[in-house]
């Protein structure tokens, strides 16, 4: 019994190891121009849930005054590219991927560069 219940927290303990090592953190280039973008419910909370959207997201630190979105993740469960897909859903470029045209448009005029 005590040999089961040792190799069990011995496995448990390497399994979480093992998804703590998986964490990934990406720093994303885009616009933000307006100076209320944190404060609004269009701006910092679409972005902020566009991209938690994705699976893996762990944080979202969002930086207007340097135009980057740095996300950690679980890099095995999403990548990076689903990530800029993600925030391009929220209408916003993500380093090379443009801002999906339709999401674009719903933005505040204030949110638009």
């Amino acid at each position: 019994m005590k040999l089961i219940l040792s190799l069990s927290l011995i496995l448990t303990t390497a399994f979480t190891g093992l998804a703590q090592s998986e964490l990934e953190t990406i720093t994303i280039k885009t616009t933000i121009v307006c100076d209320h973008c944190m404060k609004c419910d269009d701006c910092g909370y679409n972005i902020d849930t566009s991209i938690r959207k994705a699976k893996g997201i762990k944080k979202v630190n969002i930086n207007p005054e340097k135009n980057t979105v740095q996300v950690t993740y679980n890099s095995g469960k999403t990548t990076p590219e689903e990530i800029r897909i993600a925030l391009s859903k929220a209408g916003y470029n993500a380093d090379d991927v443009k801002a999906d045209p339709e999401a674009y448009a719903k933005l505040d005029g204030c949110c638009k560069p």
